[in-house]
């Protein structure tokens, strides 16, 4: 979730007091880092995954199943291997939002070999069974996105009822009880209260519910304004949500924001892909995906802020929450496409500019500075500014965007990093496995063919939305580039031959800025991810790629089984999660067509889940047939000698 800063947390109206002095030294604390930093070269590809974990209790006698708060205790025991030998584990432990969450990484990154392909879902496997093994009886850990009654009647164990009314409570909300709060860290329950009390009252979620033949309008809890949408009050709806995300060290500062520009349409394109989020607080919603749960969970602009009222006491208007699709492009190559006005701090990007930032990083730190600090502890508050960089992180970490420009951390062999944070979680470890592989080949790729996926940010924006609705991977189109690989009708080829094989779009004029309307038009995903006339398709331009490597025989055959996973469901050949639970509660027996997931439907749902996660229970219209991949724990030493490396 970010930065755990340790020591004592600050109310918000002492934050408030400190917001400024927080961001103009977090400022210089980045013009220090980049000063020492920027020409850093040579590191190597490393790259790891996170995924988080929801606690599940099953009550077979009575077909219930409730979130399960034990979150704290096992991750004491999972962090005991860590602290023993730090860099001996295979896994890394750390807590999330929910007291009912954790989040799982490898004990250390994978590298550069093709051979790592083979080494995640085995990774992810192990994983799942070292916290199966502290489970109570009836629990059983889950890789779902969103828990479909979570802000139902007793949805958590032990029970915990919300008390709205308590002013000494974090969120005070009708649904969500502190107590589902993780509480090893006073991290999360001083941003529950510091965001609503910037924000000047609760936070406002509303999803449309999906109308079903009895459907009942209004939906128990709406807003007078939206009686057709689901309400959901507390931070923990969105940040009690789970998700799969990968980082990438890139080589030097100008790949990193090569790969963060060039990634962030891909964006949207992967929440339609991976979407797995189709009930909230027991009902089944109109949308698939959780990103706009999130992003209204921790929405802390006031009404001013807003647009609701006038400026007078705030000073900006914002336009999207602190947790949102970014608004601008970091690379040269980006910056024509960089459509959407930027809101920033005028001050703090006149002192980047003259700490020797160029414009388009100034502007981009510039506006994630015009976000107060909503976490600070007593002890954080004053720094050495040329040595620490806490300061600026609390700002940075506390912008959840698609994605994120990671500096290297301090006196540390890591590098210039991205990361890559729209993906759902999935069901399985094979298609958890499948979309971080296809992202890391898709990265290789863009950087070998020199791919170009650069699209106006508005037209990024406007996918985000799109990927949202209901079974949008089949019947949505998105903004795509029409000729990604720039070859020119007049037979003129890139620098890499492979690529120009594949692709003859016409070239569009990149040097005239009116004609951005010519590069992109609208896909679809299947044509997006396998091509059609005139565009390759990211699959078999990354299976070209893969035709000019040493792969062995293993890795082979489980990437492509992770890229016709990623394909089918592309096509439709296969579901997504959410399309596939959808199917699951309306054909349930005890389903009324009233968008009601009741206690059975969940229990239901979820025990099918397990034993599909588990293999007990195959499931073709999601996974296919005849999944066998060759997933390892390890890359034996002599096939390591002799393989090739990526690009």
């Amino acid at each position: 979730m970010g930065l755990l800063s340790e020591g004592s947390p600050l109310s918000w109206e002492e934050t408030k007091v400190l917001a400024q002095h927080v961001r103009e030294h977090g400022i210089e604390q980045f013009i220090n880092m980049y000063a020492r930093l920027k020409d850093r070269q040579g590191d190597v590809l490393k790259w790891g995954d996170e995924v988080e974990y929801i606690i599940v209790r099953f009550n077979d006698e009575k077909k219930e199943t409730q979130v399960s708060l034990r979150a704290r205790e096992m991750l004491a025991v999972l962090n005991e291997k860590e602290h023993s030998d730090p860099t001996g584990v295979k896994s890394l432990w750390r807590p999330e939002y929910g007291a009912y969450m954790i989040e799982g990484t490898p004990g250390k990154p994978y590298g550069g070999l093709l051979a790592h392909f083979n080494v995640v879902e085995a990774n992810m496997r192990y994983r799942r069974i070292e916290v199966a093994e502290l489970l109570s009886p009836g629990e059983h850990v889950m890789s779902i996105t969103n828990f479909p009654r979570l802000g139902a009647p007793n949805f958590t164990y032990p029970r915990a009822k919300p008390t709205p009314e308590d002013e000494s409570c974090a969120a005070r909300s009708l649904y969500f009880p502190d107590e589902a709060i993780y509480p090893g860290h006073p991290r999360f329950k001083t941003l529950t209260r510091n965001i609503r009390q910037r924000r000047g009252e609760k936070v406002s979620i509303n999803l449309p519910i999906f109308r079903d033949k009895n459907t009942v309008i209004p939906v128990i809890g709406s807003l007078p304004d939206k009686p057709d949408h689901v309400h959901m009050d507390a931070m923990g709806f969105g940040m009690g949500c789970c998700c799969l995300q990968l980082t990438f060290q890139a080589c030097n500062i100008t790949e990193a924001r090569t790969l963060y520009d060039q990634l962030t349409p891909m964006c949207p394109i992967m929440l339609a892909l991976t979407a797995a989020s189709p009930a909230y607080r027991g009902y089944l919603t109109d949308v698939d995906c959780r990103w706009n749960v999130i992003s209204a969970s921790v929405d802390c602009r006031t009404k001013e802020e807003r647009g609701e009222l006038p400026l007078k006491n705030d000073r900006f208007r914002i336009y999207k929450s602190r947790y949102d699709s970014i608004d601008s492009y970091l690379s040269p190559a980006g910056e024509k496409y960089n459509d959407v006005p930027l809101v920033l701090d005028e001050k703090l990007y006149n002192r980047l500019r003259e700490g020797d930032i160029d414009h388009l990083l100034a502007q981009h730190v510039a506006h994630l500075f015009i976000r107060d600090s909503v976490s600070l502890f007593s002890e954080k508050v004053h720094q050495n500014d040329k040595e620490d960089t806490d300061h600026f992180e609390n700002i940075q970490s506390t912008n959840w965007q698609t994605m994120r420009f990671k500096p290297p951390p301090p006196n540390s062999p890591i590098g210039w990093r991205v990361e890559f944070r729209p993906c759902e979680a999935q069901l399985t470890d094979f298609e958890n496995a499948a979309i971080v592989c296809f992202v890391v080949l898709l990265t290789r790729v863009i950087l070998s063919y020199q791919l170009d996926f650069l699209i106006p940010i508005s037209k990024v924006d406007e996918n985000m939305q799109t990927s949202q609705k209901r079974g949008a991977v089949l019947t949505e189109k998105f903004w795509f580039k029409k000729n990604i690989t720039g070859i020119s009708t007049g037979g003129q080829k890139n620098s890499n031959d492979t690529a120009a094989q594949v692709n003859s779009t016409e070239a569009t004029n990149h040097d005239n800025e009116n004609g951005i309307d010519e590069e992109y038009e609208l896909m679809t995903i299947d044509q997006i991810i396998n091509g059609k006339e005139n565009f390759p398709g990211l699959v078999p331009l990354i299976n070209s790629y893969l035709g000019s490597m040493d792969v062995d025989t293993d890795t082979h055959c489980t990437i492509q089984q992770y890229l016709r996973l990623i394909q089918k469901r592309a096509s439709g050949e296969l579901l997504t999660t959410a399309s596939w639970m959808r199917q699951e509660i309306t054909g349930h027996e005890e389903y009324k067509q009233d968008s009601v997931v009741s206690e059975r439907i969940c229990y239901d749902l979820l025990k099918k889940a397990k034993d599909i996660q588990d293999g007990i229970r195959p499931c073709p219209e999601l996974l296919g047939t005849n999944i066998n991949s060759k997933t390892a724990d390890n890359i034996p030493p002599a096939i390591e000698k002799h393989l090739t490396k990526l690009c």
